[in-house]
């Protein structure tokens, strides 16, 4: 079994062995994005005082981050299987890590401006 600690290649294991975990690393971050980005959108929707249309809009939204988290997994998939150096993994790995976070979090905020204006429009 091949380990990863902070970004170091573990005694005893090749870097081919090592970068067929970034996939799986991937795939838990993805996990773990999903459930953040669905938990934020349903108490932000909840507070703004969303209606069911808003609540209709929350599944579509879950559902379109679910395709894209399944193309993102796919990618690393690809990637782990490139022959790509440990290095380079690492370097895409933290930058799309960085990437999903950053998406899952800031966009479960725009169901605020979303939920004012469908306020405004319609009481």
């Amino acid at each position: 079994m091949a380990t990863l600690f902070k970004g170091q290649l573990v005694k005893g294991h090749s870097a081919e062995a090592q970068a067929s975990g970034y996939a799986k690393r991937m795939s838990s971050h993805l996990a773990a994005a999903l459930v953040t980005f669905c938990l934020l959108q349903i108490f932000i929707v909840a507070k703004m005082g969303g209606s069911l249309v808003l609540h209709l809009g929350i599944i579509v939204a879950i559902g379109a981050f679910a395709i894209a988290a399944r193309g993102l997994e796919r990618r690393w998939e690809l990637l782990d299987s490139s022959g790509l150096s440990t290095r380079g993994l690492d370097v895409r790995f933290r930058r799309d890590a960085a990437q999903l976070w950053m998406v899952s979090i800031a966009s479960s905020f725009l169901w605020i401006p979303i939920a004012v204006i469908f306020r405004f429009l319609f009481g």
